[in-house]
């Protein structure tokens, strides 16, 4: 099947499943970014059985594939008796396993800010709160925007995860599979998918090249 008759056919399914996989990409880099910051407060407090969950969060979940805990989350919670739907589930799997690299880059960022920032903070009676509200943070994201574009990237591609589960709508890569399960269509249904992964990835380097331009902290 070539790509005319492929986009005749199917071209709206595309669509939808273009904007599903931009729908999930959004929601669990949000979710990843906000449990990110949560865990990197947590490795840099000085409560020490704070600092040991975050760094066994970061250890567990940045070496966990994404297909694995996808599987328990579908066929292992209901041995538990939780049952969640498989968007839920697949919401889950795109938002822990990204949130480990985002504390990591997070950390790497706060490495950029200077000891006499911290001391100097210190001196005026800022509490370790307000150091990493007003200091800290702000510094260690402005250092990160290239590393977490590269993960809002990488996020995108996890998304691929939903083709494991029967999802309505599907995304691009479920979208492949359902083609071929009823048409052959080849690698010409993975090279559409795949240019309009490209595409988006393309969009978004741009736009974080542009943000990292106009926030970079010259040194």
């Amino acid at each position: 099947m070539g790509i005319q008759e492929l986009l005749s056919q199917y071209g709206d399914k595309y669509l939808q499943a273009l904007f599903v996989t931009w729908k999930l990409t959004a929601v669990s880099f949000v979710l990843a970014f906000l449990i990110g910051i949560l865990i990197t407060i947590m490795r840099v407090c000085p409560v020490k059985p704070l600092r040991w969950v975050g760094d066994f969060y970061v250890q567990i979940f940045r070496n966990i594939p994404g297909a694995t805990l996808l599987i328990m989350l579908v066929y292992a919670l209901p041995y538990l008796n939780v049952v969640l739907s498989y968007y839920t589930c697949v919401l889950t799997a795109t938002s822990l396993i990204p949130a480990a690299f985002c504390s990591e880059y997070l950390m790497a960022g706060m490495n950029t800010v200077s000891i006499g920032q911290i001391e100097a903070a210190r001196a005026l009676g800022m509490s370790f709160g307000k150091i990493l509200k007003n200091v800290v943070i702000p510094q260690a994201l402005r250092s990160s925007v290239l590393p977490m574009t590269n993960l809002l990237v990488a996020t995108m591609l996890t998304t691929a995860l939903a083709s494991q589960v029967p999802m309505n709508p599907t995304d691009l890569t479920g979208l492949v599979s359902h083609i071929n399960t009823r048409a052959v269509g080849g690698v010409t249904a993975f090279l559409i998918s795949a240019v309009l992964y490209c595409a988006t990835a393309v969009v978004i380097g741009q736009i974080g090249n542009l943000i990292d331009r106009k926030v970079r902290i010259l040194r």
